[in-house]
């Protein structure tokens, strides 16, 4: 006999649903040819603009190799490009590209699908976050 959800320790219910989430939005976002972590990145380039792969690695919370990787790929993929910076030819900037960003715009509408906004469940969750 299965014991209704409900009644689940609130951190099993928790990781129960952000993996049931995260499997069905990461099945969505593979059809139109991103992955959670280019989402991560495209999204937080978005909101600050071009910028390093260590400052997207510090935004992100992972670890540089996680970004790198993550980077290899979505500029493989089209969707960002690297460039050198302009004051040091050492240094990368990471941009999105035309494609990158309506990839982005169309996840944002798979991320309303899958998960319909709820104020308080997002302040609860940014509230776990800032303790962390």
């Amino acid at each position: 006999m299965h014991e209704p959800a409900e009644q689940w320790p609130l951190g099993r219910l928790l990781s129960a649903a952000a993996r049931a989430v995260e499997r069905e939005w990461d099945e969505r976002l593979r059809a139109v040819g991103l992955t959670h972590a280019a989402l991560v990145a495209i999204d937080i380039l978005l909101r600050t603009g071009p910028t390093g792969a260590d400052t997207l690695a510090r935004t992100a919370r992972v670890q540089p190799q996680t970004m790198s990787r993550t980077l290899e790929r979505a500029e493989r993929d089209g969707l960002i490009e690297r460039t050198s910076h302009p004051e040091d030819r050492r240094r990368r900037v990471v941009t999105v590209t035309d494609e990158g960003r309506r990839a982005w715009e169309t996840a944002q509408h798979i991320e309303r699908e899958v998960l319909p906004e709820d104020v308080e469940l997002r302040q609860r969750l940014a509230d776990i976050l800032r303790r962390s």
